[in-house]
């Protein structure tokens, strides 16, 4: 795989003082599903804003050696405009580049039937439930069809159920796309699930401590979860990330 992005001693102080991030290496191949996992305040959600050029670095480099993509943004909470529907929601973007109306409509109408939600595009936030609404969410990230998605613990307020089939949902359409994705959870058995590679970073400044591929199955589904290859995955970056805390 081509490197998409590669970040090189990526360091990032608040002007509280606070470091988020110190020395920072991460390098993202095209194509891949990366997950960031760390203890909380390491500096993840830094890091993706970093690479969605949101704020700037206190050091270091940020280097896109293909030119940077189109990147899509999905946050832990879905942040949608209570006064929009579904379908206004997920055009929003579109409308913000100045895409024509009807071309921003049918693209956000044909994602929301890929997320599961063709039938609600007139409904407003307040009717949807909260993986409907993180299902937005989505659908307005991939309408501006982005080949790179920074995705800030998406799923972490949702029940199990729901979360699973999201995590199913994401993979396929990554696969379909052609996407990107950098996935922030804190979730170990999450990102074993998901995930191409697991970088396991320190806590506050964030560093990157493991760098753990894998490999089996290259599509996953339910029955993954009921495998050795999957507790195998799950309990190394358990261990990375005890390692990581107890140092």
């Amino acid at each position: 795989m081509t490197s998409l992005v590669t970040l090189s001693g990526v360091s990032k102080t608040f002007d509280s003082g606070t470091q988020a991030i110190a020395a920072l290496d991460l390098d993202v191949r095209s194509g891949e599903f990366l997950s960031l996992v760390g203890p909380s305040g390491c500096g993840k959600s830094t890091a993706l804003r970093i690479i969605a050029g949101l704020i700037a670095p206190t050091a270091g480099s940020v280097a896109w050696p293909q030119n940077k993509p189109e990147i899509g943004f999905v946050f832990q909470e879905p942040t949608l405009m209570p006064w929009r529907n579904a379908l206004d929601n997920a055009r929003l973007p579109l409308e913000l580049k100045g895409i024509a109306r009807g071309d921003a409509e049918a693209r956000s109408r044909q994602a929301l039937a890929r997320v599961g939600l063709g039938e609600f595009e007139k409904a407003y936030p307040r009717e949807l439930s909260g993986g409907m609404k993180m299902r937005v969410s989505i659908a307005r990230a991939i309408a501006a069809q982005p080949k790179l998605l920074l995705m800030d613990e998406p799923f972490a307020a949702l029940d199990e159920l729901t979360r699973q089939s999201l995590n199913d949902d994401l993979l396929k359409l990554a696969r379909e796309d052609g996407i990107t994705v950098i996935f922030v959870t804190h979730s170990v058995y999450e990102s074993a699930y998901l995930s191409d590679r697991v970088v396991v970073m320190t806590p506050r400044p964030g560093r990157v401590t493991a760098d753990i591929a894998i490999t089996q199955p290259a599509e996953r589904s339910a029955a993954y979860r009921l495998t050795p290859q999957f507790t195998d995955a799950a309990g190394k970056i358990s261990a990375a990330l005890g390692h990581a805390m107890a140092a």
